[in-house]
């Protein structure tokens, strides 16, 4: 089971990523939730009044009082959920970097060790990530175009930063779940799910099981398209230093596909197509990446400083490791 919270901040959150698949439901009733679990053998929702309800006043106030990086409220967001879910085991995958709530590699590492010391008070088994944000992951930045990224994933489609992550940490969880003698075991196992094409097959019957429209799944080329796209090209050659990650979310939240005040409404389709990743060359004139919102004010204000929020060196760069 996953429990799941919505956009915090420059973050975008996991239930307005599946809401963006229409009819998709994640406020399940519990008997809904265990009907779903028992069926599919997972189960992607929020929280509700019958499952961790104080994280969820909690999750919405963090924003509007500035504690969205407090370690100890993160640890009990995060353990509320999960040990309210009923598991046995748990993968946690904690960011650090200029995307991420915790800055740097100390604070990361300060956080995975609260959630382990937590997981483990509980009899749980845990293992831990740090992962790298100083740029985005995977190369799509809002609702649906994460859930489409996702989707090409799942089919073998696309094999980014994003899809060795995944496997990773899916490798950690089949290796957790006792199906694999060790990580690198469990990694070719989740690698085989894609190959055969039953991990796609397994989130399609998730969709389906939660009112979502499977159509749009399989044919993601149907879904609305955003009134208004914008271009980003470089005005310069050379090679990807850096990307100011935390002010691409601002972007992305300005564009639409995230929230300025809890109560705001996102637009499933908008976000940011993010074509490269550092360390890589880049020529005067290549498309760096395309924006997309139904806010032409909106977009019009992001085109103008996006830029500015990466950095182009004339030396070459080494790409960061993306597991610390």
């Amino acid at each position: 089971p996953m429990i799941s919270g919505r956009g915090l901040g420059h973050t975008g959150g996991t239930l307005d990523k599946l809401e963006s698949i229409p009819g998709f439901r994640t406020d399940l009733s519990l008997k809904e939730y265990k009907n779903v679990l028992k069926k599919c053998g997972a189960v992607l929702i929020g929280q509700t009044k019958d499952i961790a309800p104080a994280d969820k006043l909690i999750y919405a106030l963090r924003d509007a009082t500035a504690t969205i990086e407090s370690i100890p409220l993160i640890t009990a967001s995060i353990m509320s959920k999960k040990l309210a879910e009923g598991i046995d085991g748990l993968v946690l995958d904690v960011k650090t970097g200029s995307g991420a709530f915790m800055k740097n590699k100390k604070d990361a590492e300060k956080l995975a060790a609260s959630l382990i010391s937590t997981a483990k008070s509980f009899n749980k088994k845990v293992i831990t990530f740090v992962t790298d944000m100083n740029q985005p992951l995977g190369n799509y930045i809002g609702n649906w175009l994460e859930v489409y990224e996702s989707i090409e994933i799942l089919k073998g489609e696309i094999k980014n930063d994003l899809y060795n992550l995944c496997i990773k940490l899916a490798g950690a969880m089949i290796f957790l779940g006792e199906k694999a003698d060790s990580l690198s075991e469990g990694e070719k196992t989740a690698e085989e799910k894609i190959k055969d094409g039953s991990a796609f097959k397994k989130f399609m019957e998730i969709v389906k099981a939660q009112g979502g429209n499977s159509d749009f799944i399989n044919n993601p080329g149907k879904y609305p398209e955003s009134a208004y796209k914008k271009i980003i090209k470089s005005n310069i050659n050379g090679y990807l230093k850096s990307v100011d990650t935390f002010n691409v979310g601002m972007a992305a939240v300005e564009l639409g596909a995230g929230r300025l005040k809890k109560e705001d409404k996102v637009d499933p389709k908008a976000g940011i197509v993010f074509n490269y990743k550092i360390g890589d060359k880049i020529n005067k004139g290549d498309v760096i990446a395309e924006l997309f919102s139904d806010n032409k004010k909106s977009i019009f204000n992001v085109e103008k400083k996006f830029l500015n929020l990466v950095e182009i060196s004339g030396n070459k760069v080494n790409p960061p490791k993306l597991v610390k």
